[in-house]
């Protein structure tokens, strides 16, 4: 799967207009065609697009993704590892919230159905769910940062401060609850309907019978199998939180790989683009390994399998 999403952007971005010797040179000092054709040679730039794709793969499989043509002092490896630490924390305390959020309104939509606050949460999952991330970034940063004035309206930490955990937080809150908006609202939907079909399975209607509180029929029986379909959507949304994290990232300037990413594609720094994207491959394959895992630990019968 990395191979062929390599190949994928490698050919993508030959695609685009423009020449890719034009991210190398400097437009206020003019080049002679000699001089071009010269650089082109040195790069690898001309020969066949197999042969450029091939000699890169054999490079990046010994862990030397090139260097940054904005960051010529810098490799591509070292930089894309510097911002994964703020895009991991940003993206996992917004799974964090959208999990928490969502089971929790999913499964009230589920035993009060019909009922105000399910016909509620079903209204704010819709809004959710047909928000763009960058229209929800906008609207969060004005709102709250600009005319409320009760989160930052940008950065990881306050500039020219001591670091300390509460002022993270405050830098954390705001980008990480918008991007959790599109998920939680998943999430809510697929809990909603997976506990209302568990509900009316026959051992739920047993434990009833029995005279077992609802509070424990609820989290004990009905719960852990409702949760089967929504550990299975958790995993399946991580590329969608990759591509939300790029819009807030550049919206809220955040130091992660979105923002990196984004000034890649603005500046044609090819090494960059390919290894970030190939790097946020990875990272979405070992998730969905975990996601397996996951379901196998919840859902015994699949070790049998």
């Amino acid at each position: 799967m990395l191979i062929a999403l390599s190949m994928l952007i490698f050919l993508l971005l030959r695609l685009t207009p423009g020449d890719p010797i034009d991210a190398y040179i400097d437009p206020n000092i003019p080049m002679s065609p000699a001089q071009l054709t010269e650089l082109r040679s040195q790069l690898g730039l001309d020969r066949p697009l197999p042969v450029q794709y091939l000699a890169w793969l054999r490079e990046a499989l010994s862990g030397n993704l090139g260097r940054s043509i904005q960051r010529m002092d810098q490799p591509v490896l070292s930089l894309v590892l510097s911002r994964i630490g703020p895009t991991v924390l940003l993206m996992g305390t917004a799974l964090a919230i959208a999990i928490v959020a969502g089971i929790t309104t999913g499964v009230i939509s589920a035993v009060r159905r019909n009922s105000p606050a399910d016909l509620s949460f079903s209204v704010l999952a819709l809004v959710g769910i047909s928000s763009p991330a960058f229209l929800s970034a906008l609207v969060g940063l004005y709102v709250f940062a600009v005319r409320l004035n009760w989160a930052p309206s940008g950065g990881m930490l306050t500039p020219g401060a001591a670091f300390s955990v509460s002022d993270l937080l405050h830098h954390l809150v705001l980008p990480a609850a918008l991007l959790s908006i599109a998920q939680a609202a998943l999430v809510m939907r697929y809990m909603r309907a997976s506990m209302l079909e568990v509900l009316n399975q026959d051992y739920v209607r047993t434990a009833r019978a029995k005279g077992v509180a609802e509070f424990w029929v609820i989290a004990k029986h009905a719960l852990r199998n409702a949760l089967l379909p929504v550990v299975t959507l958790i995993g399946s949304t991580i590329g969608l939180a990759i591509g939300g994290a790029i819009f807030i990232e550049s919206v809220f300037n955040w130091p992660g790989m979105g923002l990196l990413l984004v000034s890649a594609v603005e500046t044609r720094d090819y090494p960059v683009i390919m290894g970030a994207t190939l790097i946020i491959g990875g990272c979405v394959i070992v998730v969905n390994l975990l996601t397996d895992i996951t379901y196998a630990v919840i859902d015994p019968r699949i070790k049998v399998g």
